[in-house]
């Protein structure tokens, strides 16, 4: 076997802890800003925390611009909402405050606000090197404030946008959309509500498993993953059950970064298929990877079952890969996540039309058994 090759890249500077999120204006003004935009979602943006990090801004000499428009799975018309909104401010950088829409639609907005008439978001797309077809130089800097612990998109490159024409989820992708500076602060997320909290926090699982079971070669993000799920494991019923409890939730936020950080090593069916559910129906994305993840370890058996024997010992779980699905479901019923698609709303009728997207999404190329539209369909059925 011949020795392998990769290129990887690792993030930004994060700066973990509770109350950190009072150098905020610190950090933004260092990242290059006199006026930025706060970006988070409509629910976000009535609550304290909220309030308390424009007073921070304000207090820095930084104003309290806030942008609000952003729907759970957000569109491109919420991009152009916010862009109008950037422009007429007079704003040069984004503060990405909030869960991963509220953080995704930020990126967006910093990478397209000040790119050339006549660039869509679209020809952003994670494909090849599109990204290339961006100004780099003119993205808007970003800083990253994550209030909730499971996608971890306050350390990638990308975002996530739902076309709302096609209803299919994009990733757009470019280097420029690391945040400068990243704030963790595990206070923001002791008011998430407990469905929330669970359905992010098993996004982050759903990140560090699959870049766990990927085939390709990144043995620093297969070390990172599979401690992410030791963190997540051992904390995230706790910090459901306690919401106050500040040791649960930091570690749940650093489970969260590590899952994001890990997956560069890649994803696979587990948001393969949740996506198209996602853009369809318009559910939870952490939520609906927890629904399908028992299905998809079945499904990935034949390729990853010793891998997973192996996590499982680490992580002190007994009987193997049986045993390690057992705590997955076992952790889905104690947060009340459903058991099934059905449940969340998914009908049979649309089966078709999801695997067409789930073949489509970039995740599946990471999945350790190849997906074909048999096997994909028959694997819906299995989590309907």
């Amino acid at each position: 076997m011949n020795a392998p090759t990769a290129n990887w890249s690792y993030p930004t500077a994060i700066k973990f802890g509770p109350g950190r999120v009072k150098e905020l204006a610190a950090h933004v003004r260092a990242a290059g800003m006199a006026r930025p935009l706060l970006v988070t979602d409509r629910g976000l943006a009535a609550l304290p925390i909220t309030a308390a990090a424009l007073d921070v801004l304000a207090a820095g000499g930084l104003g309290r611009a806030l942008f609000a428009e952003v729907d759970p799975n957000p569109t491109e018309a919420n991009m152009a909402a916010g862009i109008a909104a950037f422009l007429a401010g007079g704003h040069d950088g984004v503060v990405a405050f909030g869960g991963g829409s509220a953080l995704d639609l930020a990126k967006m907005i910093a990478l397209m606000a000040r790119q050339r008439p006549g660039l869509s978001v679209w020809e952003l797309e994670d494909i090849g090197d599109w990204w290339t077809r961006a100004d780099a130089a003119a993205i808007a800097p970003l800083v990253a404030v994550p209030t909730t612990a499971g996608t971890g998109s306050e350390v990638g490159r990308a975002g996530v946008l739902t076309n709302s024409a096609t209803h299919r989820k994009k990733i757009i992708f470019h280097p420029g959309l690391m945040p400068k500076v990243t704030i963790c602060d595990p206070e923001l997320t002791v008011g998430m509500p407990k469905a929330i909290t669970a359905g992010t926090g098993m996004d982050a699982l759903a990140h560090c498993l699959e870049a766990y079971c990927s085939p390709f070669y990144h043995p620093m993000s297969q070390g990172i993953a599979l401690e992410g799920m030791r963190l997540v494991l051992g904390n995230l019923e706790t910090a459901w059950r306690e919401p106050g409890n500040l040791e649960a939730r930091a570690h749940m936020m650093s489970a969260a970064a590590m899952g994001a950080v890990a997956f560069q090593k890649g994803l696979g069916a587990i948001h393969s298929l949740s996506h198209p559910v996602g853009a369809v129906y318009n559910t939870h994305h952490g939520t609906t990877n927890a629904v399908v993840m028992p299905f998809v370890l079945d499904f990935n058996r034949p390729a990853i079952g010793d891998r997973i024997a192996a996590a499982a010992a680490y992580l002190g779980i007994a009987g193997g890969f049986e045993g390690f699905r057992a705590r997955v479901v076992a952790l889905n019923a104690a947060l009340g996540i459903p058991a099934r698609l059905g449940a969340m709303g998914v009908q049979r009728d649309r089966l078709d039309e999801l695997t067409v997207m789930a073949l489509e999404d970039p995740s599946c190329g990471g999945n350790p058994v190849p997906m074909t539209a048999a096997n994909t369909r028959a694997l819906y059925e299995a989590c309907l």
